[in-house]
């Protein structure tokens, strides 16, 4: 009896135990689900130890009614406000408008309109019987060098088996082309001659479109001779001043004007014989008094001559001067206020 008894008391203490560990089990299974962000009943409220005064929103009350009286003072209000804040259009506004307006129209005047610079083609023929001819080079390059751009700078020379001029020219810092041809001449004047001709035909080749001028080695220059030379636009001319070492007087050639019209010319040698007429002797003047644009010599219809003429003349020279000396009315006298005024002079 008493050993039956002790097992049946042992049997429900093991049972109290198990049914204690499942209930403690399932308590702690569901509390682990539980969210941990709520307080629990058993919790007491946390003190604040913030200084921070939180205010509460306070109800909006609803507008009362705006009396009649009150609306016609708020109506005579906006009014006031609209008037004050956008004044109306009046004459002195419109005034000022139109004054501006004219300033802006005289600004525009004022700006100044650049108009750009024309191409000048300057020939120098080189004389092989010159033994200073790089010293003139270098004088008249030093004369070039300040003359603004564009320019070309063509140099013509017989070939020599030195290289002295061509060392001149690249040192110069000018645009250039140097020129030379073979054929030997014993006159120096057809020599010249032949040597522009050279450069003639390479401007005719290459169709360099510009005013041609020829400057000889023994010329000075005032520097504002290339503008006004700028301002040609068919044919040119001016006098030109030669002074001698060996004689104390200087001889003026070129045209005689009339503010820039021409109206004769400073004829210096005298006709040989009766058979030479007044317009031949009139090709005999200096090389250096006229400069043309070099268009005729490729475009010759542009300017109301036909090619035919051209193409059957083997002398470009002579045939530029009869173009510039058949109507001087084409002819433009410069400086034009006065074509009277020396600014290239030639030294012998």
């Amino acid at each position: 009896m008493g050993t039956t008894e002790r097992s049946k008391k042992r049997v429900q203490l093991w049972k109290k135990a198990a049914v204690h560990f499942a209930l403690c089990f399932v308590m702690g299974f569901f509390t682990g689900f539980a969210p941990t962000f709520k307080p629990s009943i058993f919790s007491k409220p946390a003190v604040t130890t913030s200084n921070k005064v939180e205010f509460s929103p306070q109800p909006v009350e609803p507008p009362q009614q705006v009396s009649n009286v009150d609306r016609s003072l708020i109506a005579e209000t906006e009014n006031l406000t609209t008037a004050v804040s956008s004044p109306p259009w009046s004459e002195e506004n419109h005034s000022e408008t139109e004054r501006r307006m004219s300033e802006d129209e005289e600004d525009e005047e004022k700006k100044p309109i650049l108009t750009p610079r024309r191409f000048i083609i300057i020939v120098t023929p080189t004389s092989t019987k010159n033994p200073l001819k790089c010293v003139f080079l270098r004088r008249l390059a030093n004369t070039i060098k300040l003359v603004p751009q564009p320019l070309l700078w063509i140099v013509v020379e017989g070939k020599t088996e030195s290289n002295e001029v061509s060392e001149v020219l690249r040192k110069t810092g000018i645009m250039y082309r140097h020129l030379v041809f073979k054929e030997n001449f014993t006159d120096t004047e057809a020599e010249m001659d032949h040597q522009r001709n050279v450069a003639l035909k390479h401007i005719e080749q290459h169709k360099l479109s510009g005013i041609v001028h020829f400057a000889g080695l023994s010329n000075v220059y005032d520097l504002g001779f290339f503008d006004q030379l700028r301002e040609i636009e068919v044919f040119g001319t001016w006098p030109m001043a030669i002074l001698a070492a060996n004689k104390k007087k200087v001889i003026i050639e070129g045209p005689v004007c009339d503010s820039s019209q021409v109206i004769g010319w400073h004829i210096l040698r005298k006709m040989n014989n009766t058979d030479q007429t007044d317009e031949t002797n009139r090709l005999r003047i200096h090389i250096s008094s006229f400069a043309f644009n070099s268009s005729i010599l490729w475009d010759p219809e542009r300017w109301g001559r036909t090619s035919s003429l051209q193409s059957t003349s083997q002398n470009s020279m002579k045939f530029v001067k009869q173009v510039v000396l058949e109507d001087e009315t084409k002819l433009k006298g410069i400086p034009p206020e006065d074509c009277s005024k020396i600014m290239l002079w030639s030294l012998h």
